[in-house]
């Protein structure tokens, strides 16, 4: 165990977010989303990518048929790395192309292969973002409303799902059905001034919820109760997301944002630390039943 977080790579990402460690490419992915850029780290040699996109991704899964789907500002696509550089096969959905001045920002898969996401107000002004969830049926609004979606963090048997609206410094728990429906809506965590506020999230093996502070120069390890177990500090303050990855599934990644940090010299910075636990795999998007 080593909590003493470890810079990979100053990337100085203006905002970074979404990491994703893929099975396949075999290396750490994450997204510039105000830069515009997705980036790559392979810890066996230490290589790092940066590409430059049209559209801005704010997170990234695994798609089941191979490669990935990016949440972009307006849409999700199925996306790869061929010969590489990433390609778009196909846009799968347009979530907000009704709402004007909104992007997407943060989402995930679930253990049956379901997406989670949020949609916000670009500005960060107005209550009017939603929680959407996308699977086989379609698009479906599950939740409103929210200033700035973050999260979400699925549980490992499926049966939990957190998420967060990050200005009112509020975590939410909701019992997940088989089925997708959401039910139980309950304040699972909430911040003080002084932890800033919450962003990114994901789960171990253990129960164990682990949460970005934006504003706040950490991530956090609570328990399933909520309450505090375990704290990493960062040289930045504005940290947005983390997620476990390599072989073991026992490093803990976590991205940053430079925007606004111009004096802060690891600010936009990937770090890891081996924080003692296992993370789970990240689930992957399924299109059909299998």
């Amino acid at each position: 165990m080593t909590t003493q977080p470890q810079n990979l790579w100053n990337a100085r990402t203006r905002l970074g977010e979404g990491p994703l460690w893929s099975s396949e490419y075999r290396c750490l992915l994450f997204v510039d989303i105000l830069g515009s850029r997705l980036l790559s780290y392979t810890p066996d040699s230490g290589e790092t990518h940066s590409w430059p996109l049209e559209e801005a991704c704010c997170w990234l899964a695994p798609h089941a048929d191979g490669g990935l789907v990016a949440g972009l500002r307006s849409r999700l696509v199925h996306l790869t790395l061929e010969d590489g550089s990433p390609r778009i096969l196909e846009t799968l959905a347009e979530p907000v192309l009704d709402v004007p001045g909104h992007r997407l920002n943060d989402g995930k898969a679930d253990p049956r292969g379901r997406l989670w996401f949020g949609s916000m107000d670009n500005q960060e002004q107005a209550a009017s973002g939603r929680l959407l969830r996308f699977d086989k049926r379609g698009l479906h609004e599950m939740d409103r409303p929210y200033t700035v979606t973050n999260g979400p963090a699925i549980s490992a048997d499926g049966g939990t799902l957190y998420h967060t609206d990050s200005p009112a410094r509020t975590i939410y728990a909701f019992d997940l059905a088989d089925d997708g429906m959401l039910a139980n809506k309950r304040l699972h965590i909430r911040f003080s001034e002084e932890d800033g506020f919450p962003d990114g999230m994901t789960l171990d093996a253990e129960d164990g919820l682990w949460v970005a502070h934006w504003e706040g120069a950490r991530v956090t390890r609570f328990l399933a109760d909520g309450r505090r177990d375990q704290e990493i500090r960062l040289p930045a303050s504005r940290v947005t997301c983390c997620t476990f990855g390599g072989d073991d599934l026992a490093t803990l990644y976590i991205t940053t944002a430079a925007e606004g940090c111009d004096a802060q010299s690891q600010a936009g910075a990937l770090f890891s630390v081996r924080p003692g636990v296992q993370g789970l795999a990240p689930c992957a998007y399924r299109s059909c039943d299998r």
